[in-house]
């Protein structure tokens, strides 16, 4: 090897002195320097000098499992093709369901609307004019099994997009799936659940950042002793990169975040083992298609490195497994259509990088939610993908090239630096606090921005190749304007007809075990939304014992 390297670098430099040198003299480079989107420098060529170790890329299914984490990959299981959709009642989106289970999607992925998110009842003066608008309403159980009418919860897997409300969506999830008969243990699916990185770039959050670590620990450990399939957390970089962070920074904050939930579950005797299996991870595909693909098999390599030092054994605590979504900041008002290409290459990027599973952008997402035909168009480019193009027949296809295995060492050298930043900072959660993340973030948002108006950094449609004004001629999805009415009408109608001293003897017992730090909530919340709990009850009750956060700028 040592050998191998040496005569590329001696090739190298004689082609450097004498074929490029005297055609730059005739054509001279566009740029003095070329870097990643998240400013790596970028080499003229790469040759045998640039190789890694292949013992640090080894093989698909082996540690560190920078190739994948499965020996087959896509040869024995294609991604799952999850479209994200949820607005209206759980009527309106179940609908919408049912149409991409008939175009092919294979998962389903629920969006929540603002209401939701942050833990309020559709009736509360607060959620007037977002009921339903930005995601599905849920205020009780009733809503969850419209959501979910017939559809079968053992056969298709269901993530959802919610965080500082999740403990209580997953347990109105067990509770159809017990009223249904199913074995919790054939569930399979996510909820998100990772509300650090709500504090340091989403921003929606209920509880002061401590007693939410703690409803974290308790999603993870109900699940890993009660949903051997499902996954209770998705510790995603998406949201850190949709609020301007670059893809280093994705991914080392994201790594941050999964070490302080390791720390938090293992610190209350939890062995790594027994739930790191189930830990999940999210990720965007931007549009650097290089750096992305490095970004994902780093991620691998970086998660098994971590996971070891944890204490973990199985390989399967080792593996990241990834969901991936195509950058919805990237997509355009301006000549919209250009978004189906955007994202059919970003979705290849997450293909060549080893994704599980995979939600790509409608078109018309700059404008609304999808339309129905922007949602079929997104579908068939992931199914083009994997049933035309036969990039799938190879796991981990770029392995080996020399530039991809640079690009992914020098993210990996990176992200453990940050790693050891934060760690002398007293971890991820006292970084939050003092404000580490959120600043890194605004900084390099704040840089791309003036990029993007410099031109400097070419956006189509935007500042180059800019059309004149005009009315962009596609279908948008409109919300009914009834959807509010519809959905205070079944909330209050399953207020009148619950067991009221059940409810009010339930809701003392959820008091009485948050104030308790040892108590797990799931079992109990799982009991209240059987007896017609709403979710703002909940969530209003637990603010007397944990309060509510306030952000303490620190610009």
């Amino acid at each position: 090897m040592p050998e191998e390297k040496e005569k590329a670098r001696a090739q190298r430099l004689e082609w450097e002195k004498n074929e490029l040198k005297e055609f730059q003299r005739r054509q001279p480079e566009a740029k003095d320097r070329y870097e990643t989107a998240s400013g790596i420098p970028v080499h003229r060529v790469y040759t045998p000098e640039d190789a890694v170790p292949f013992e640090e890329v080894g093989l698909p299914g082996q540690f560190p499992f920078t190739r994948g984490p499965y020996p087959t990959m896509y040869r024995g299981r294609t991604w799952t093709m999850r479209q994200i959709a949820g607005f209206g009642t759980g009527e309106d989106t179940n609908r919408r369901f049912r149409y991409l289970i008939e175009q092919g999607q294979t998962g389903l992925s629920v969006d929540f609307d603002m209401p939701t998110l942050m833990g309020y009842d559709s009736d509360d003066p607060v959620s007037e004019g977002e009921v339903g608008r930005e995601g599905v309403a849920i205020d009780t159980l009733d809503d969850m099994r419209a959501l979910f009418d017939g559809i079968d919860l053992e056969k298709i897997s269901v993530s959802m997009t919610i965080n500082p409300t999740a403990w209580i969506l997953l347990a109105m999830y067990v509770a159809l799936a017990q009223e249904r008969g199913y074995d919790l243990n054939k569930l399979s699916g996510t909820v998100q659940a990772d509300i650090l990185k709500e504090y340091q770039a989403q921003k929606e959050w209920i509880f002061p950042i401590r007693p939410s670590m703690r409803i974290v620990r308790d999603l993870i450990v109900y699940s890993a002793r009660n949903l051997a399939r499902y996954n209770p957390i998705n510790i995603s970089g998406y949201h850190i990169s949709e609020a301007g962070a670059n893809a280093v920074q994705e991914l080392a904050f994201t790594m941050c975040n999964a070490v302080a939930y390791l720390q938090e579950v293992t610190q209350a005797g939890v062995p790594v083992d027994d739930f790191a299996p189930r830990l999940a991870f999210y990720f965007v595909a931007q549009q650097d298609f290089f750096e992305e693909i490095a970004k994902f098999r780093a991620a691998r390599r970086c998660w098994a490195k971590i996971a070891r030092r944890f204490g973990a054994k199985k390989p399967e605590s080792m593996r990241l497994r990834f969901h991936c979504q195509t950058a919805a900041a990237t997509l355009t008002k301006p000549q919209p259509m250009n978004n189906v290409v955007r994202t059919a290459l970003q979705a290849l990027s997450a293909v060549l990088g080893g994704c599980q599973s995979l939600h790509t952008n409608g078109l018309d997402e700059a404008y609304a939610i999808p339309s129905e035909m922007a949602m079929k168009i997104a579908l068939r480019t992931q199914q083009i993908i994997a049933d035309e193009t036969r990039v799938a027949q190879v796991a981990d296809p770029l392995g080996g090239s020399w530039y991809v295995e640079s690009l992914t060492k020098r993210i990996e050298d990176e992200v453990f630096a940050t790693l050891d930043k934060v760690e002398t900072m007293g971890g991820t959660v006292r970084a939050v606090e003092q404000g580490y993340f959120q600043k890194e973030i605004a900084d390099t948002a704040y840089r791309t921005v003036r990029k993007k108006a410099s031109g400097e950094l070419p956006v189509i449609g935007v500042n180059k190749y800019v059309d004149p004004p005009r009315q962009e001629q596609i279908e948008i999805h409109k919300i009914d304007p009834e959807v509010e009415h519809r959905q205070i009408a079944r909330t209050r109608d399953v207020r009148r007809k619950r067991d009221a001293s059940r409810f009010g003897a339930l809701l003392d017992l959820v008091e009485k075990e948050a104030r308790d730090p040892s108590a797990n909530l799931m079992p109990v919340t799982v009991d209240l939304v059987k007896a017609g709990a709403t979710m703002g009850e909940i969530v209003s009750r637990l603010k007397n014992v944990f309060g509510t956060y306030v952000e303490t700028p620190v610009f």
